[in-house]
């Protein structure tokens, strides 16, 4: 008979997810438990500072051409299939069948959790796992109810992780020995052969990217900070755009680091936590994110350790994709509520290494989708083996993999919002001026600094602006404390000429990417393109 500890619903087992003949069985363990189970069964190592790191073997990084979405009668019209692999419901259920088995007498750990800090729309999510620190680190990443609501606690989804289990490709109908399946009709995950921890928290966000929709709610993945005065911004943005460091000011309250809702009521974070990368993370540079690598209960994935066992955040001989996972309340000036009002602004943030984007420009609602659409960024020699000059990477929404809707879905809501709510909206690009990566000059972060701050506070709606001659945006003319030559990038060139030809370019990728979306958008979202100003001159 399975043994069972700690505080649960005695009518809502995990025998109702199919798993039936376990070893014992722990749930909803807090952090000093489950560090000390972790520790005890060598899963982890401490360090120093009483965080405990962990190692994930050959997956240090999500494996998107793992992941798979079951197609039945209910998802079939709903999912958006060029983006998302499709797992037959027969081979869903021979795949849960085969897990079942594997987890039979095995130990198992069990988080029951929340994504969603508006309870209007939060998923009450069950997280169950073989390894103590995948509990201790889902615990840390999502929202913890009370002690006193875990007795009557339901799960709506549920996710089974058991790295161990090897999926069979031929017998799963999967592509290798690790999967991770999302049934959204049966509320089910299934996570296997991999130890990477952010699946689990990625899951969450696929479903409630799923369900939210539907319900009216815009589910984004974004920063967000909230103003003392109430006056809420949320960051859209890839990685290596500056969304962590720009949306972490001493003078706003961050409302979470990575995925949000928008619904009637105002922007909701979906976590109770932050999963902060800490390659080359310094004390200097980024404090606060620092200091939670030195606390107990953090845990640091992949993460180098010295003889005495102190981190060494420089050294990626593991992996560049490095993190940390904390509760939100390690920073000091984080939200309780993870709730603010609607946003007064969007960010939409860029690293234009072509040296092409203006360091700031404002947008319409339609330039907005359009861009929203497009999710750009670049990739810049060195940070991807093969990549020797700057490349374009157009990631949809800001976030593609974790996308099962259409993206006209998300994009279409995102711009009703913008115009209900009277949402300014501002491309800012901390990428390169004077010329591409490799002959010009990072964007200067003051001056960054300098431009976000005047958009947040208003001062910037008053300035005087210029239509861009590639993107038609408008960019403004002159902004107090930031030299008036950086506004304009074309002369920031040393050759008028060459930056034509990157600007021309640029807007043709931007043509070729969106050709995909124009059978999903209206004639103004069209009309905002650069390729119909180019069409017209």
């Amino acid at each position: 008979m399975t043994q069972e500890f700690g505080i649960r619903n005695s009518e809502a087992g995990i025998d109702l997810a199919g798993l039936t003949r376990t070893g014992s069985v722990r749930y909803n363990f807090g952090e000093a438990e489950l560090v000390e189970l972790a520790v005890a069964r060598g899963e982890v190592n401490l360090t120093a500072h009483g965080a405990v790191r962990a190692l994930t073997g050959q997956h240090t990084g999500r494996s998107a051409k793992d992941k798979y979405v079951v197609r039945d009668e209910s998802t079939d019209g709903q999912i958006w299939w060029d983006n998302n692999k499709a797992m037959s419901p027969e081979a869903f259920d021979l795949l849960h069948a085969d897990m079942m088995a594997h987890a039979e007498g095995r130990d198992l750990f069990v988080q029951d959790l929340v994504g969603g800090a508006d309870a209007e729309h939060a998923l009450p999510s069950r997280i169950v796992t073989e390894y103590a620190w995948h509990a201790l680190f889902i615990r840390n990443l999502l929202i913890r109810p009370e002690r006193s609501e875990l007795a009557g606690f339901v799960p709506e989804l549920t996710i089974i992780n058991l790295p161990s289990f090897r999926a069979d490709p031929q017998r799963h109908g999967c592509r290798s020995e690790t999967v991770i399946a999302v049934n959204f009709s049966r509320g089910l995950v299934l996570i296997g052969g991999t130890s990477y921890a952010g699946e689990m928290k990625k899951s969450v966000f696929t479903v409630l990217n799923y369900l939210l929709p539907s319900r009216d709610v815009m589910p984004m993945h974004c920063s967000a900070n909230v103003a003392p005065d109430g006056a809420s911004a949320v960051f859209f943005g890839l990685s290596g755009t500056g969304k962590t460091t720009l949306s972490a000011d001493p003078k706003r309250t961050l409302v979470g680091d990575d995925e949000h809702g928008w619904g009637p009521d105002g922007i909701f974070n979906f976590e109770g936590g932050c999963y902060a990368k800490t390659i080359r993370l310094s004390r200097e540079a980024e404090p606060e994110i620092f200091a939670t690598t030195e606390r107990f209960g953090t845990v640091l994935e992949n993460v180098v350790l010295d003889a005495n066992r102190i981190p060494d955040f420089n050294d990626g001989s593991l992996t560049e994709n490095t993190r940390c996972a904390y509760p939100l309340h390690f920073i000091p000036n984080a939200s309780d509520s993870g709730r603010a009002g609607h946003p007064t602004n969007i960010i939409m943030l860029t690293a234009d290494a072509f040296g092409v984007m203006p360091p700031i420009a404002r947008l319409t609602p339609e330039q907005a989708m359009y861009h929203f659409l497009s999710g750009y960024t670049a990739k810049v020699a060195g940070t991807e083996k093969g990549v020797t000059e700057p490349e374009a990477t157009f990631s949809t929404c800001f976030g593609a993999p974790f996308m099962p809707r259409h993206p006209s879905e998300y994009g279409n809501l995102l711009r009703r919002f913008i115009n209900d709510h009277g949402v300014n909206c501002w491309l800012v690009n901390t990428g390169w001026t004077g010329g591409a990566y490799g002959i010009g000059r990072r964007m200067p972060i003051k001056a960054t600094r300098t431009l976000l701050s005047a958009a947040l506070d208003g001062s910037l709606s008053d300035a005087r602006f210029r239509i861009d001659d590639n993107f038609g945006f408008s960019v403004p003319v002159a902004v107090e404390g930031v030299d008036t030559a950086i506004l304009d990038p074309r002369s920031t060139w040393s050759d008028s000429a060459a930056y034509d030809r990157a600007a021309d370019r640029l807007v043709q990728m931007f043509i070729a990417n969106f050709a995909k979306f124009e059978a999903h958008v209206d004639g103004a979202v069209l009309d905002a393109a650069p390729a119909f100003r180019i069409a017209a001159e």
